[in-house]
């Protein structure tokens, strides 16, 4: 199962609450009526891939600012890790542990891999992005790293037109 086969523009964003470094708890409610979300799913904590993908949003934040949007990374990860994470590349956005992965299955997201002929399930990276009303705007099912905030970015900027 996919981002994309559970999940489709226009339909409301799975509901959390989940432990987040810093800011302790956060609600995807709490921004219904005014704010955007980027909610971006990542493997692991401190990995090449990760890293880059969470350096570009924060290099990004101003723009996302603008949009009336935050920034929102999610995996598997503790907080305690996410905080180490954050510390270490000075990321400013909130880092939310979603530990018994079940927001990435709401969201399609927890599949099963195959690295060198070992199976296991983990996080596929994806990103959503949810408009104010709480309904996704867009998804990006499999995130290329690079150049990924600048193009979350300019969808952003549509949805303000």
């Amino acid at each position: 199962m996919s981002a994309t086969s559970t999940l489709s523009v226009g339909k409301a964003a799975p509901a959390f609450n989940l432990a987040a470094y810093p800011a302790g708890k956060i609600r995807l409610g709490q921004y219904k009526g005014s704010k955007n979300v980027v909610l971006y799913f990542y493997p692991r904590d401190d990995t090449p891939g990760c890293t880059t993908e969470a350096c570009n949003f924060r290099d990004s934040l101003a723009q996302f600012d603008q949009g009336d949007c935050v920034v929102l990374g999610i995996s598997p990860d503790t907080v305690a890790s996410h905080e180490k994470f954050a510390r270490k590349f000075s990321l400013t956005f909130p880092l939310l542990a979603d530990e018994d992965h079940a927001i990435a299955e709401k969201y399609g997201v927890w599949v099963e891999k195959n690295m060198y002929g070992k199976k296991s399930f983990g996080v596929q990276r994806a990103t959503f992005l949810i408009d104010k009303q709480g309904k996704i705007a867009a998804i990006w099912p499999k995130v290329k790293v690079e150049g990924h905030a600048a193009e979350v970015a300019e969808k952003l900027a549509e949805l303000q037109d």
